[in-house]
Protein backbone atom coordinates (compact mmCIF):
# COMPACT_ATOMS: atom_id res chain seq x y z
CA UNK A 1 0.00 0.00 0.00
CA UNK A 2 1.30 3.19 -0.95
CA UNK A 3 1.91 5.87 1.91
CA UNK A 4 1.35 9.29 1.26
CA UNK A 5 3.79 12.42 1.27
CA UNK A 6 2.53 13.66 4.77
CA UNK A 7 2.29 10.00 5.99
CA UNK A 8 6.03 9.49 4.68
CA UNK A 9 7.33 12.33 6.60
CA UNK A 10 9.75 11.75 9.62
CA UNK A 11 10.49 13.71 12.67
CA UNK A 12 14.29 14.45 12.62
CA UNK A 13 17.18 15.54 14.76
CA UNK A 14 16.59 16.61 18.18
CA UNK A 15 13.01 16.87 17.78
CA UNK A 16 12.91 12.64 18.05
CA UNK A 17 13.95 13.46 21.84
CA UNK A 18 11.54 16.43 22.65
CA UNK A 19 9.13 15.69 25.06
CA UNK A 20 6.70 19.03 24.99
CA UNK A 21 3.21 18.35 25.59
CA UNK A 22 3.86 15.05 27.46
CA UNK A 23 2.85 13.74 31.11
CA UNK A 24 5.33 11.53 32.90
CA UNK A 25 4.70 9.66 35.69
CA UNK A 26 7.67 8.40 37.49
CA UNK A 27 7.44 5.91 40.72
CA UNK A 28 9.69 6.51 43.30
CA UNK A 29 10.91 9.28 42.24
CA UNK A 30 11.58 11.89 45.39
CA UNK A 31 15.42 10.98 45.10
CA UNK A 32 18.21 8.62 43.16
CA UNK A 33 17.60 7.25 39.90
CA UNK A 34 14.10 8.06 40.14
CA UNK A 35 14.19 12.09 40.79
CA UNK A 36 16.96 11.68 37.91
CA UNK A 37 15.09 10.52 35.04
CA UNK A 38 12.28 12.84 36.69
CA UNK A 39 14.63 15.64 36.00
CA UNK A 40 16.16 14.70 32.84
CA UNK A 41 12.51 13.86 31.52
CA UNK A 42 11.53 18.01 32.77
CA UNK A 43 14.52 19.07 30.88
CA UNK A 44 13.34 17.66 27.20
CA UNK A 45 10.18 19.02 27.86
CA UNK A 46 7.72 16.96 29.72
CA UNK A 47 5.09 17.81 32.72
CA UNK A 48 6.48 15.48 35.65
CA UNK A 49 3.95 13.74 38.11
CA UNK A 50 6.26 12.59 40.83
CA UNK A 51 5.34 9.40 42.81
CA UNK A 52 6.30 8.20 46.48
CA UNK A 53 4.95 7.28 49.95
CA UNK A 54 6.56 10.17 51.89
CA UNK A 55 4.39 13.46 50.86
CA UNK A 56 7.60 15.91 52.80
CA UNK A 57 10.09 14.29 50.53
CA UNK A 58 8.07 14.69 47.28
CA UNK A 59 7.43 18.49 48.10
CA UNK A 60 10.93 19.17 48.62
CA UNK A 61 11.85 17.49 45.39
CA UNK A 62 8.84 18.63 43.62
CA UNK A 63 9.57 22.27 45.00
CA UNK A 64 13.58 21.63 43.22
CA UNK A 65 12.37 20.49 39.57
CA UNK A 66 10.06 23.19 39.77
CA UNK A 67 12.84 25.94 40.74
CA UNK A 68 14.27 24.77 37.88
CA UNK A 69 11.63 25.49 35.75
CA UNK A 70 9.69 22.29 35.10
CA UNK A 71 5.63 21.48 35.90
CA UNK A 72 5.33 19.61 38.43
CA UNK A 73 2.28 18.09 40.60
CA UNK A 74 3.29 15.10 43.67
CA UNK A 75 1.21 11.81 43.39
CA UNK A 76 1.69 10.22 46.80
CA UNK A 77 0.42 6.04 46.90
CA UNK A 78 1.69 2.66 47.79
CA UNK A 79 2.22 0.86 44.32
CA UNK A 80 2.34 -2.23 45.86
CA UNK A 81 -1.69 -1.72 46.99
CA UNK A 82 -3.69 -1.98 44.14
CA UNK A 83 -6.83 -0.35 45.78
CA UNK A 84 -4.57 2.73 46.13
CA UNK A 85 -2.91 2.47 42.86
CA UNK A 86 -6.18 2.63 40.78
CA UNK A 87 -7.61 5.52 42.93
CA UNK A 88 -4.76 7.41 42.41
CA UNK A 89 -4.28 7.76 38.91
CA UNK A 90 -8.07 7.25 38.00
CA UNK A 91 -8.67 10.11 39.67
CA UNK A 92 -5.51 12.12 38.70
CA UNK A 93 -6.89 11.13 34.69
CA UNK A 94 -10.22 12.79 35.64
CA UNK A 95 -8.92 15.62 37.85
CA UNK A 96 -5.53 17.00 35.98
CA UNK A 97 -5.03 14.88 32.57
CA UNK A 98 -3.80 12.10 30.66
CA UNK A 99 -0.75 10.28 31.70
CA UNK A 100 1.78 10.03 28.53
CA UNK A 101 4.48 8.39 30.21
CA UNK A 102 4.84 5.88 32.86
CA UNK A 103 8.25 5.38 34.68
CA UNK A 104 7.90 2.38 36.96
CA UNK A 105 11.01 2.99 39.05
CA UNK A 106 9.99 2.39 42.34
CA UNK A 107 12.21 -0.46 44.25
CA UNK A 108 13.72 -1.86 46.78
CA UNK A 109 17.05 -3.91 47.82
CA UNK A 110 17.62 -7.00 50.60
CA UNK A 111 20.99 -8.16 51.07
CA UNK A 112 21.09 -11.97 52.29
CA UNK A 113 22.47 -14.83 51.76
CA UNK A 114 19.95 -17.39 50.34
CA UNK A 115 19.66 -19.87 52.34
CA UNK A 116 18.47 -17.31 55.64
CA UNK A 117 16.45 -15.11 53.42
CA UNK A 118 13.26 -14.27 55.71
CA UNK A 119 10.20 -15.33 53.60
CA UNK A 120 9.01 -11.79 54.76
CA UNK A 121 10.96 -9.32 52.91
CA UNK A 122 10.97 -12.02 49.74
CA UNK A 123 7.28 -11.29 49.51
CA UNK A 124 7.93 -7.63 50.05
CA UNK A 125 10.38 -7.30 47.47
CA UNK A 126 8.11 -9.11 44.88
CA UNK A 127 5.56 -6.37 45.77
CA UNK A 128 7.87 -3.63 45.61
CA UNK A 129 10.02 -4.60 42.43
CA UNK A 130 7.03 -6.51 40.54
CA UNK A 131 3.59 -6.29 41.60
CA UNK A 132 4.49 -2.80 41.23
CA UNK A 133 5.09 -2.65 37.77
CA UNK A 134 1.98 -4.83 37.05
CA UNK A 135 -0.27 -2.90 39.03
CA UNK A 136 1.16 0.53 38.00
CA UNK A 137 1.68 -0.39 34.54
CA UNK A 138 -1.87 -1.91 34.14
CA UNK A 139 -3.67 1.35 35.47
CA UNK A 140 -1.94 3.36 33.50
CA UNK A 141 -2.61 1.60 30.05
CA UNK A 142 -5.90 0.84 30.19
CA UNK A 143 -6.42 4.66 29.38
CA UNK A 144 -3.55 4.64 27.14
CA UNK A 145 -4.92 2.29 25.24
CA UNK A 146 -8.28 4.27 24.98
CA UNK A 147 -6.65 6.90 23.84
CA UNK A 148 -3.94 4.44 21.05
CA UNK A 149 -0.92 5.64 22.39
CA UNK A 150 1.48 5.88 25.13
CA UNK A 151 4.95 4.77 26.81
CA UNK A 152 5.90 2.72 29.74
CA UNK A 153 9.69 2.58 30.89
CA UNK A 154 10.29 0.22 33.76
CA UNK A 155 13.51 0.13 35.20
CA UNK A 156 15.09 -3.36 35.59
CA UNK A 157 18.72 -3.91 35.99
CA UNK A 158 21.35 -5.67 35.60
CA UNK A 159 20.38 -8.50 37.46
CA UNK A 160 17.98 -9.29 34.76
CA UNK A 161 20.29 -11.08 33.04
CA UNK A 162 23.45 -11.62 35.86
CA UNK A 163 23.56 -12.80 39.43
CA UNK A 164 25.61 -12.22 42.43
CA UNK A 165 26.02 -13.77 45.88
CA UNK A 166 23.20 -12.53 48.31
CA UNK A 167 20.52 -11.17 46.33
CA UNK A 168 18.96 -14.26 44.23
CA UNK A 169 15.34 -13.08 45.24
CA UNK A 170 16.40 -9.19 43.79
CA UNK A 171 17.69 -10.72 40.78
CA UNK A 172 14.29 -12.97 40.72
CA UNK A 173 12.33 -9.48 40.46
CA UNK A 174 14.24 -7.87 37.98
CA UNK A 175 14.21 -10.96 35.76
CA UNK A 176 10.91 -10.58 36.13
CA UNK A 177 10.71 -7.37 35.19
CA UNK A 178 12.03 -7.90 32.14
CA UNK A 179 9.67 -10.45 31.21
CA UNK A 180 7.02 -8.80 32.22
CA UNK A 181 8.09 -5.80 30.30
CA UNK A 182 8.53 -8.48 27.27
CA UNK A 183 4.62 -9.15 27.91
CA UNK A 184 3.31 -5.55 28.36
CA UNK A 185 4.67 -5.31 24.41
CA UNK A 186 2.72 -8.18 23.02
CA UNK A 187 -0.11 -7.07 24.80
CA UNK A 188 -0.18 -3.43 24.30
CA UNK A 189 1.94 -2.75 20.84
CA UNK A 190 -1.28 -3.06 18.76
CA UNK A 191 -3.14 -0.64 21.30
CA UNK A 192 0.12 2.32 19.79
CA UNK A 193 1.69 1.23 23.20
CA UNK A 194 5.60 0.96 23.41
CA UNK A 195 6.74 -0.75 26.61
CA UNK A 196 10.46 -1.33 26.89
CA UNK A 197 13.05 -1.81 29.80
CA UNK A 198 16.04 -0.02 31.41
CA UNK A 199 18.71 -2.11 33.03
CA UNK A 200 21.13 -0.05 34.77
CA UNK A 201 24.18 -1.66 36.30
CA UNK A 202 25.73 -0.10 39.35
CA UNK A 203 25.00 3.22 40.04
CA UNK A 204 25.91 5.52 43.00
CA UNK A 205 22.22 5.62 44.47
CA UNK A 206 21.08 5.95 48.12
CA UNK A 207 19.47 2.04 47.40
CA UNK A 208 23.50 0.89 46.98
CA UNK A 209 24.82 3.35 49.43
CA UNK A 210 26.79 0.73 51.00
CA UNK A 211 28.35 -0.82 48.65
CA UNK A 212 29.76 2.79 47.23
CA UNK A 213 31.42 2.99 51.03
CA UNK A 214 33.00 -0.20 50.97
CA UNK A 215 35.94 0.29 49.89
CA UNK A 216 36.31 -3.90 48.75
CA UNK A 217 33.09 -4.02 46.50
CA UNK A 218 34.48 -0.75 44.89
CA UNK A 219 37.62 -2.03 43.82
CA UNK A 220 36.40 -5.08 42.85
CA UNK A 221 33.39 -3.46 41.06
CA UNK A 222 36.05 -0.82 38.74
CA UNK A 223 38.17 -4.04 37.70
CA UNK A 224 34.73 -6.03 36.89
CA UNK A 225 33.20 -3.19 34.83
CA UNK A 226 35.04 -2.64 31.35
CA UNK A 227 34.42 1.32 31.74
CA UNK A 228 36.23 0.79 35.00
CA UNK A 229 33.76 3.16 37.44
CA UNK A 230 30.15 3.37 39.13
CA UNK A 231 27.74 5.32 36.82
CA UNK A 232 26.33 8.39 37.35
CA UNK A 233 22.49 8.77 37.44
CA UNK A 234 22.57 11.40 34.88
CA UNK A 235 24.14 8.60 32.74
CA UNK A 236 20.81 6.87 32.49
CA UNK A 237 18.80 9.96 31.24
CA UNK A 238 19.12 9.98 27.52
CA UNK A 239 18.06 6.15 27.53
CA UNK A 240 15.19 7.30 29.19
CA UNK A 241 14.25 10.08 27.07
CA UNK A 242 15.02 8.04 23.92
CA UNK A 243 12.47 5.33 25.09
CA UNK A 244 9.73 8.12 25.98
CA UNK A 245 10.07 9.80 22.57
CA UNK A 246 8.92 9.53 19.39
CA UNK A 247 12.35 8.38 18.14
CA UNK A 248 11.19 4.91 19.90
CA UNK A 249 7.76 4.65 17.85
CA UNK A 250 9.06 0.99 16.43
CA UNK A 251 11.47 -0.18 19.99
CA UNK A 252 8.90 -2.22 21.69
CA UNK A 253 9.75 -5.05 24.33
CA UNK A 254 13.26 -4.12 24.69
CA UNK A 255 15.30 -3.80 27.56
CA UNK A 256 18.49 -1.67 27.14
CA UNK A 257 21.43 -2.17 29.53
CA UNK A 258 22.89 0.96 30.59
CA UNK A 259 25.98 -0.55 32.81
CA UNK A 260 29.59 0.13 31.28
CA UNK A 261 29.81 -3.22 30.07
CA UNK A 262 29.86 -5.57 32.68
CA UNK A 263 26.55 -7.66 31.29
CA UNK A 264 29.17 -8.09 28.35
CA UNK A 265 31.93 -8.86 29.57
CA UNK A 266 33.56 -11.71 31.63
Amino acid sequence: MSRSKEESVMVSGVDLFRLEGKRALVTGSSQGIGYALAEGLAAAGAEIVLNGRDEAKLSAAADRLRDAGATVHTLAFDVTDAGSVASAIDGFEKDSGAIDILVNNAGMQHRTPLEDFPPDAFERLMKTNVTSVFLVGQAVARHMIGRGAGKIVNIASVQTALARPGIAPYTASKGAVGNLTKGMATDWAKHGLQCNAIAPGYFETPLNQALVDDPEFTAWLAKRTPAGRWGRVEELVAACIFLCGPGSSFVNGHTLFVDGGISVSL
